[in-house]
């Protein structure tokens, strides 16, 4: 656990590496660190080798630009080279969602499956951009702080919040510590990344689709939607789930990627 590689563009990657045998990678979402995955890197590591990265600009990664999906994307692939993986399942978690779809456009042959958590394959609408530009004000007038009293409120579900303070206490804590240059980077590539969802029918590998049932900011009927337009994909709704659903519903997330782990194919 906690181990750094430098990429070949320079970049120091922190990462957390547990289990052996086939490679999966969790990618985090917005602003989280690799932290979030705990609850899964702790669960699944006797379902292959997993690889929890901070990606550029936040946890303990090196924070110089540029920031698009594109270069997150070439990140992951970098950091899979050094480590000597030609081939992975791809699992990211909102923004990290995005990054998987742009893996997927950029470089397929590296993509052994992939797991799409509370994300949206579409670009941002106007008005998602202008809350982006507004939140990128806050991240440099005010800090990551008030990054994290905005976005609290929408990171969980209801039953989380009425149920477990802790953990949202804890969530708050995280995006608290985000530095304002990957808040501002991550942003900037959000806004910019092109609409995937032409390439939805085009992804031939297995795919699974999770969200939580009380996703406000994914909602379910938008992983309704990936799953009618990837062939074969499986749908899991997590109920009780916010847009966090990994950690606000550990057991029942970590019960569905390990069934779907389990049942690939490696032959």
């Amino acid at each position: 656990m906690g181990d750094v590689s430098t990429l070949n563009n320079g970049l120091t990657v922190a990462y957390d590496e547990v289990g052996s045998g086939n490679p999966f990678v969790l990618l985090h979402g917005f602003p989280h660190n690799r932290s979030l995955w705990a609850p899964q890197t702790s669960a699944l590591v006797e379902h292959g080798r997993c690889i929890a990265p901070d990606l550029r600009g936040f946890g303990e990664s090196g924070r110089e630009g540029p920031y698009s999906m594109e270069q997150y994307a070439e990140d992951v692939v970098a950091l899979l080279r050094n480590l000597g993986i030609e081939r992975a399942v791809i699992a990211g978690l909102s923004m990290g969602g995005y990054i998987a779809m742009a893996l997927w456009r950029l470089r397929p042959q590296m993509v052994r499956a992939l797991v799409l958590a509370d994300t949206r394959p579409g670009a941002d609408s106007p008005e998602t951009r202008d809350k982006r530009t507004d939140l990128m004000a806050v991240a440099k007038a005010e800090g990551p702080a008030a990054v994290a009293n905005t976005q609290i409120a929408g990171m969980v579900g209801a039953s989380t919040r009425a149920q477990n303070p802790a953990l949202v206490d804890g969530l708050h804590q995280m995006l608290a510590a985000a530095p304002v240059e990957g808040i501002v980077g991550a942003l900037q590539a959000m806004m910019n990344r092109p609409d995937s969802t032409h390439l939805l029918p085009t992804i031939d590998v297995p795919t699974l689709i999770i969200v939580g049932e009380e996703d406000s900011l994914t909602p379910v009927k938008e992983s309704r939607a990936m799953h009618a337009a990837i062939p074969g994909s499986r749908l899991e709704i997590i109920p009780g789930a916010g847009h966090v659903s990994n950690l606000e519903k550990p057991a029942a997330f970590n019960h569905v990627l390990s069934e779907f782990l389990s049942a690939l194919n490696y032959a």
